[in-house]
């Protein structure tokens, strides 16, 4: 009994050293991140998914479209990925009177809870992803990062049961002016 204990404090500093700052820490940071400007109109993202050992397993392409609904913000995201693939997935954004984001989407289990300060945004909500014809609960601790007025980098930790699957990265870039026309997806061929 006593040799578990011991484990369990020893383990304590280790956990502390693997979890991120909370959103405050970057309120300093400028430009300011303000997703709903930010997402209103078309954006364009590419991106990978690594493995916890660094192997890119699969790279993709996004067309966002974000649009205000009232006091809601729509994305609609179209994915395209270098196996063929593709996916649709819309969010429901509506920010809540203490600043923060909750959102659901068809393939989010409940609801992603988000909040920014500065130029940074955490999001941490649960995604199913299907995977060889299955369809997994995975975790997401997803942290965007504004640039500049244009650019925009997201890098999403995923996890389950507290173990590390892998990290998704993607670099976004806002079109400028109501450039709406859908470019070529077959960047990724």
């Amino acid at each position: 009994m006593m040799s578990r204990r011991l484990l369990c404090l020893l383990a304590l500093p280790l956990c502390a050293a693997c979890s991120a700052p909370p959103v405050q820490h970057y309120a300093a940071g400028r430009p300011r991140f303000d997703l709903a400007a930010y997402f209103t109109g078309t954006v364009d993202a590419w991106g990978m998914f690594q493995q916890r050992d660094g192997e890119v397993v699969k790279r993709f392409t996004v067309v966002i479209e974000g649009r205000r609904e009232r006091d809601t913000l729509v994305l609609d995201e179209r994915f395209a990925y270098s196996d063929g693939t593709t996916q649709q997935r819309v969010w429901t954004l509506v920010q809540a009177a203490d600043g923060r984001w909750h959102g659901t989407a068809d393939d989010v289990v409940g609801e992603a809870v988000g909040e920014s300060a500065g130029n940074a945004f955490n999001w941490r909500y649960t995604l199913r992803l299907p995977v060889g014809g299955r369809s997994y609960e995975v975790a997401f601790d997803d942290w965007m990062f504004q640039m500049d007025d244009e650019t925009l980098l997201n890098r999403a930790r995923m996890s389950k049961f507290g173990i590390d699957l892998g990290e998704v990265t993607l670099f976004f870039r806002k079109r400028a002016g109501g450039d709406h026309a859908r470019r070529d997806e077959s960047a990724l061929s």
